[in-house]
């Protein structure tokens, strides 16, 4: 039974591997419940610098999860952040969702900001494409532009540091 059950998670995560590449996501979260005390919670994530699905455990409170953890690739490239994070600067602009962002409202024309742009609350800073829907994303307060850390037509995902602002 516990082959069967195993070889079964398996194959639930390269079916959300499969998913994820073909949508062109950039992470899916999912928990089965099998019963009481028997679940599987599973986070597949693709890196942003074009590194293949990489499959990891969120948490493991089943023994039906422990195989899945198993199979996983050992998630060692995974915490690549340095200590100069720009998310954890004071003036960062963080993505509220996934998606592409976009510099511009439309191609050919002249660009939101740039650096050195002093700006004022509730500016557009840039457009977010998330399934097919532009989203301006507004400054939460005004500002300098310091820095801006996305380039247009670059993938984003939530929680990314998008704009520094001072």
């Amino acid at each position: 039974m516990s082959t069967r059950k195993y070889q079964s998670d398996v194959n639930f995560i390269q079916a959300l591997s499969e998913l994820l590449r073909s949508n062109d996501l950039t992470e899916i979260e999912v928990i089965r419940e099998f019963g009481e005390n028997d679940s599987l919670n599973v986070r597949v994530a693709r890196q942003m610098a074009a590194a293949p699905a990489q499959v990891v455990q969120a948490a493991a409170p089943a023994p039906a999860a422990a195989p899945a953890q198993a199979a996983a690739p050992a998630p060692a490239a995974a915490p690549a952040d340095t200590g100069g994070d720009p998310a954890d600067h004071p003036g960062a602009v963080t993505s509220p969702m996934v998606g592409t962002a976009y510099l511009q409202p439309e191609p050919g024309s002249p660009a939101f900001i740039k650096v050195g742009d002093q700006i004022e609350e509730g500016q557009t800073l840039l457009i977010i494409e998330a399934m097919k829907t532009m989203n301006q994303i507004p400054a939460p307060r005004g500002g300098k532009v310091a820095r801006i850390l996305v380039e247009d037509g670059s993938p984003v995902e939530f929680g990314a540091p998008l704009v520094i602002l001072e």
